[in-house]
């Protein structure tokens, strides 16, 4: 694939990874992903933002087979996706510097085969002249390393925004075009990736929201022309409200479970409460991550293995622990044959969400008249709960 213009004298080059499945050997890819470079050509100076996974280098160096000089190096991001390829880049263009944050230096250093000459750092604010163009560094640090920055063009008011807005996507549209499978792909991505950090990026939104940036271009997926939706959705989702929405991961061995937490579904249905379910035997963690993202209260599902929680249950729980959803309530149906400790282990496990929890219904062996009753109850408490928080 050739470079792409996405402005005068400005191109997306990278790759696009059709078939990988699987991104640090944890998130799901269900729609492969792209890896974005930006080549930026000014009057006097030339820059190359960000760079491929090493396993694509191939791709983004037959794109520059045409660029004669590369002054500028730029790496917004030490991760290995966005940075791999830097050694190369830096033989081929010796005369190059590499630029990057403070912190980001240190990390470059210690994950690439590079001299510690080669790398200088920009400090936040900082500007750079290409001629007729101009860079400026922000630093935008737990988006989603420490050591994360972005840049802006000044004079075609283009953000090049790292990891920020990205989405694992693989599609041959330069930009965003369809905006309900883009937004989908960014929430998941937001939902995997950034959320455990949605306190800190919400005050970066604030840092950037003064720049006039018409053009958005992420490291993953495709680049926005029209950018507010995007924007607006991330406001959104770190700093807004949980929403009207429970969660309920869950695992069954014998369909007790099973049937509880369906009652428990029908039960907030009729009560006006939207309920996603997710069998953890088969569910796409992925689309767990996504739920969280809206939930206001989360109830898991398990049946006990030995003295505890089902191995599934209590990896959703870390998993939700993990990415700290704004989620206010949390509770627990379940199903044992002859006693545990399941809903101590799972509430110490989400303890870190610092959520209410609700009390949970736990069964011996199959539930009576009595527990769908008691599954009821619980219902009633989350619906009045998200009604008085004005959840919606």
């Amino acid at each position: 694939m050739k470079k792409r213009m996405i402005a005068d004298r400005v191109y997306w080059m990278g790759a696009i990874d059709w078939d990988r499945r699987l991104f640090d050997s944890l998130i799901p890819l269900p729609d492969g992903t792209s890896y974005n470079a930006y080549l930026v050509e000014g009057s006097e100076k030339t820059a190359l933002l960000d760079a491929v996974d090493p396993a694509m280098a191939d791709e983004l160096m037959r794109q520059l087979d045409g660029v004669a000089r590369v002054d500028y190096l730029i790496s917004h991001h030490a991760e290995q996706d966005h940075s791999g390829t830097l050694p190369l880049l830096a033989k081929r263009f010796p005369e190059a510097k590499i630029l990057a944050s403070p912190k980001a230096r240190g990390m470059l250093l210690d994950l690439l085969d590079l001299p510690e000459t080669a790398i200088t750092t920009v400090t936040d604010g900082e500007t750079l002249s290409l001629g007729d163009k101009t860079l400026k560094f922000i630093h935008t640090p737990w988006v989603h390393w420490p050591e994360t920055m972005v840049t802006y063009l000044e004079e075609d008011k283009i953000l090049f925004s790292c990891d920020l807005f990205g989405s694992h996507l693989a599609t041959g549209d330069l930009f965003a075009k369809d905006q309900a499978q883009v937004y989908e792909a960014a929430k998941r991505y937001y939902a995997e990736i950034m959320m455990p950090f949605r306190t800190i990026i919400q005050k970066n939104l604030e840092k950037i929201g003064g720049l006039d940036a018409q053009v958005i271009a992420p490291s993953h997926g495709p680049v926005y022309d029209k950018p507010e939706w995007i924007v607006d959705a991330y406001r959104q989702w770190v700093s807004g409200a949980p929403g009207n929405v429970v969660a309920v991961p869950y695992v069954s061995m014998h369909a007790s479970v099973e049937r509880m937490v369906k009652h428990l579904a029908a039960s907030l249905v009729d009560r006006g409460v939207r309920v996603e379910l997710f069998n953890l035997a088969v569910t796409d963690v992925g689309k767990l991550a996504m739920a969280l993202v809206d939930a206001g209260t989360i109830v898991v599902g398990t049946s006990t293995v030995l003295n505890g929680p089902h191995p599934l249950a209590l990896y959703a729980a870390y998993l939700a622990n993990a990415l700290k959803p704004k989620a206010r309530f949390i509770s627990v149906v379940g199903s044992y044959g002859w006693g545990g400790k399941t809903v101590d282990m799972l509430a110490e496990t989400l303890a870190g969400l610092k959520a209410e929890v609700l009390e949970p219904v736990m069964v011996k062996g199959a539930p009576s008249a009595d527990d769908l009753a008691a599954v009821d109850a619980l219902a009633e408490a989350i619906a009045k709960k998200h009604a008085e928080n004005g959840f919606a």
